[in-house]
Parts: C-alpha cells; sequence; structure tokens
C-alpha cells in the first residue's frame, strides 16, 4: 500500500496538497447522545483478533507464496462457514517487475439477490519488502502485515461471523482483493492495487453494481484516527459521513474525525473508477510520521502487538450499525 498526495496540516486544517487553496473544515460531526440504542449486533473483538493471529499466523501473504495460497484457501473456507455464497476469483496478473502473479480475490455474499447491496472490501496479500523501515538490512524483507490487510479482513470475517446468525435486510458483499501491496512509488500508482483493478474491469458478476462501498485498510492499530480522504470525498461524500456520523454517534469520537485530507492511492480509486461505485478509505491517518500512516506502515514491525480491540471493536460496530440501519 499506497501512494498519498501530502496532507499538510495548517491551523487544524488538512488541505489537499494538489491545491493550494485552503479547504473549509468539513461540517461538525453531530452529536454523541449518551441514550443511542444500537440496531445491530454486538461486534467481538476478541473475535476479530483471532482472525488477526490465523492470518499472520501463515508468515508473510505474498502472492506466489505457499503461506499466500494457504492464508487464502483459510479464508474462503472461513467466509464459506457464514456467507450465503463465497466465489473465488483467479487470475493472472503481471506485476511491475514484469512478474506474473497468481491472485485470488475472494467475494462473499449475503442476501445475493437482493437488489440494495452494499460492499466492504479490504486487500488480504502482505507487502513482500520492509521498505520503509528505519533500518536498511529490512528493505527486502517481507512483513507480517497485522496491520496493513490482516486487521481488515479480521474485521469483514468477524462482520461475517455475526450477520450469520443475525442477517440484515439489505445484500451486503464482502471482498479479500489481492495483490494490492506489492506496488513501487517509483514505478508509478498503478503497481498498486492489482487485485481491485482486476476486479474493476472483471466483476465476478455481470453487471455488479452496489449502492456504495467501505474500504478497510490498517483499522486495528492503537490509536488510530480515520479523516476523510481525497477520493472518499470526491466519489462518495454521502457515505462517507453516514459512516462518520455512524461511529460518532455511537460514542468513537476518538477515532472518527471531520478533517479534509489528502488523495491516497488505494483500492478505493479503482472501485470508484472502474465501477462506478461510491467507495470510501477508512484508513489510519496520523500527523506524527513523514508519510502520514502508522510508525509500522511498510516495516517489520507490523506485527500483531500493533493491534488494539479497542479499535477493531470500534470500526467494525460502526460499520454492523449502517448496515443494520439500511432498509
Amino acid at each position: 500500500m499506497k501512494s498519498l498526495i501530502k496532507i499538510i496540516p495548517i491551523a487544524g486544517i488538512l488541505l489537499f496538497a494538489c491545491n493550494d487553496k485552503p479547504k473549509k473544515k468539513a461540517a461538525e460531526p453531530v452529536q454523541t447522545t449518551p441514550s443511542y440504542v444500537m440496531v445491530s449486533p454486538s461486534f467481538n473483538a476478541d473475535s476479530a483478533y483471532s482472525f488477526i493471529e490465523k492470518q499472520v499466523a501463515f508468515g508473510p501473504r505474498v502472492c506466489n507464496s505457499d503461506a499466500h495460497t494457504a492464508c487464502g484457501n483459510f479464508l474462503a473456507n472461513e467466509f464459506r462457514k457464514y456467507a450465503d455464497e463465497v466465489i473465488e476469483q483467479k487470475a493472472s496478473v503481471t506485476n511491475w517487475d514484469g512478474r506474473k502473479l497468481q491472485i485470488k480475490n475472494i467475494i462473499a455474499s449475503f442476501n445475493p439477490k437482493a437488489s440494495k447491496r452494499v460492499l466492504i472490501c479490504s486487500h488480504w496479500d502482505s507487502r513482500p519488502y520492509a521498505d520503509n523501515d528505519p533500518n536498511p538490512a529490512n528493505h527486502n524483507t517481507p512483513i507480517d502485515a497485522a496491520d496493513d490487510g490482516a486487521s481488515g479482513v479480521a474485521v469483514m470475517l468477524e462482520m461475517a461471523r455475526t450477520m450469520s446468525i443475525s442477517k440484515p435486510n439489505i445484500g451486503v458483499d464482502f471482498i479479500c482483493l489481492d495483490a494490492e501491496d506489492l506496488g513501487k512509488s517509483d514505478q508509478g500508482g498503478d503497481t498498486y492495487c492489482l487485485g481491485s483493478q482486476y476486479w474493476g474491469k472483471n466483476p465476478h458478476k455481470i453487471g455488479y453494481k452496489a449502492n456504495y462501498g467501505v474500504l478497510l485498510d490498517m483499522v486495528g492499530a492503537y490509536n488510530a484516527r480515520f479523516i476523510w480522504e481525497g477520493f472518499s470525498m470526491k466519489f462518495a461524500e454521502p457515505a462517507l459521513r453516514k459512516v462518520w456520523d455512524q461511529g460518532v454517534q455511537l460514542g468513537y469520537t476518538n477515532y472518527f474525525f471531520y478533517y479534509q485530507g489528502g488523495y491516497i492511492t488505494d483500492d478505493h480509486k479503482y472501485i470508484n473508477e472502474l465501477t462506478g461505485i461510491p467507495t470510501i478509505d477508512m484508513i489510519h491517518y496520523t500527523e506524527s510520521t513523514e508519510s502520514h500512516f502508522p510508525a509500522h506502515w511498510h516495516t517489520v514491525n507490523d506485527k500483531i502487538n500493533v493491534i488494539d480491540r479497542n479499535t477493531l471493536k470500534a470500526v467494525g460496530q460502526t460499520l454492523l450499525e449502517v448496515l443494520y440501519k439500511e432498509n
């Protein structure tokens, strides 16, 4: 993952780097009401945490590796326990260095015949080089990717497990996207997100549409904070506001911030551009690093110990509440 057109904090407002003019601050969040009563089932953060542990136990899930194959089979089989339908979309794509990659997008659907649908997605592969690690000796080391990949998939798995007990009224599609994290910034942004590019051009069902989508990327670490990313605002601001307002209503004000940010090249960019499905990116932003991603991003330190159950709870419960309030 991914490239970022730099976010610049000025007077508490984040600016789009492609425009010198300040952007006004996004609308203030709705007020949290202590008497709020959830309509969704409870999200189990302990279960989500265990799903991260199981993914990490395979080792780095780098395309064409044994760990990648084994974890892909595990994810597909796990979703089959819960979803009404699971499709494994297999393909061969070309990496930036000319290598052929055998990829697999995994699509798990609830209420597959429902016309109103919401897409939830995350990448499940891990980066083969820790090129942001402060130690140059680690730059060619594959990473465990507990947060950058496994956390989003774990949230989806726990949501699916919960929904298998009590289904929402709408259709929901969970997509594990492959080959997101093999790109090289000096080779161009399109070297990332190969699985979503493939799926966007070759949907798992002809004419597939969803009302909106949510991409989860690095949604499990301590002190995570989520802002309004540029492509999310450009293509899907109503969905962005819906999710953020719901998180705030539930009391997760330490995670959901109404600040405008920069444009991040991530899977949602290609879903928006190739399918027209308005899709937002829920991704960890921080002002404490030069990259504006957490310090463990693309380093060997992206291990299970960076994961916080409280963050998983905030993300998973918010999304369940959004889905169960849809009619």
